[in-house]
């Protein structure tokens, strides 16, 4: 009897030390997903607290790139920022700057065209939008060659107040003027001088007017507008330019004399001598021509 009684104690001692095995260390468990979770919220908090310096860190190595020519690294670098961090504050002054660089040293102006359109698009509330949009007039005028898209472009930004409102009022007016449409060149450069009659352009945007004129064959007025500009603005170097168009003028409207009397003035001041004398003869031979006849 005592024999079963120590094989059962035996026995059960047995089944105890292999249920211990089997059945988890509880504690064990929760002591180290406790500690792993810590290690987690760790690991987050430290990449979140450095982020921004990382990220600035980025931002500064673009600048310096560029600063040391290279250009394609440092678009490079602010595309990574953009394309993986597009909520950092230091992402639209990144697309700005690869803009610039697209367009001014890699020349790959439609890809500049694009980045500034996107810095736009996804950050209308970034201060680089306004200087992006002047970009992106300039680009369709001056390196697109696309002056009705530029048209739009201006009128964006004058939609905005500035102190250069003017001159964005001129290049509108000089797009309808590449365009050939004089009219509306000239409609744009009366709304200038109407809105900004103290701006430094009134002489340029007084010939300019002339010129329209003189090119619609509308003669009496370019003679008019050239006269305005040689008396109200005698020391521009306009002044000159309108005096040569108002003897032009005054040639095809077959006042010789008047128009050979400007040109001797001329002599020696204006500053394509050779166009001058040209003109000069011409119209010299056109007089004598006339007393022939007569």
């Amino acid at each position: 009897m005592t024999k079963e009684i120590q094989k059962l104690k035996k026995q059960l001692l047995m089944e105890e030390l292999q249920r211990q095995r089997k059945v988890p260390n509880w504690r064990l468990w929760i002591f180290l997903g406790l500690a792993l979770a810590v290690f987690v919220a760790g690991g987050v908090f430290w990449y979140h607290a450095t982020l921004q310096a990382r990220l600035e860190e980025t931002f500064q190595n673009g600048i310096a790139l560029r600063q040391s020519g290279r250009y394609v690294e440092a678009v490079e670098m602010f595309s990574h920022l953009h394309d993986n961090y597009p909520s950092s504050a230091r992402v639209p002054e990144a697309l700005f700057q690869k803009a610039e660089i697209l367009d001014l040293y890699l020349f790959r102006h439609s890809d500049a065209l694009l980045t500034y359109l996107l810095l736009e698009r996804d950050y209308p509330d970034a201060p680089q939008v306004e200087p992006a949009r002047r970009q992106v007039a300039t680009l369709f005028k001056y390196r697109l060659d696309d002056c009705g898209q530029a048209i739009a472009a201006y009128q964006k930004v004058l939609d905005q107040p500035g102190s250069d409102n003017d001159q964005l009022q001129y290049e509108v007016a000089d797009c309808y003027f590449r365009l050939n449409n004089f009219e509306q060149a000239r409609i744009e450069f009366e709304t200038l001088l109407n809105n900004y009659p103290s701006s430094d352009l009134t002489a340029e945007i007084l010939y300019r007017i002339a010129i329209t004129y003189a090119l619609e064959s509308k003669l009496p007025d370019a003679a008019e507008a050239y006269r305005r500009v040689v008396q109200d603005w005698p020391e521009s170097p306009y002044a000159i330019e309108a005096s040569f168009g108002l003897a032009t003028v005054l040639e095809e409207q077959e006042e010789l004399l008047e128009a050979m009397k400007i040109l001797e003035e001329l002599d020696g001041i204006y500053p394509k001598q050779d166009i001058l004398k040209r003109k000069t003869e011409q119209v010299r031979e056109r007089i004598e021509k006339k007393k022939k006849a007569i």
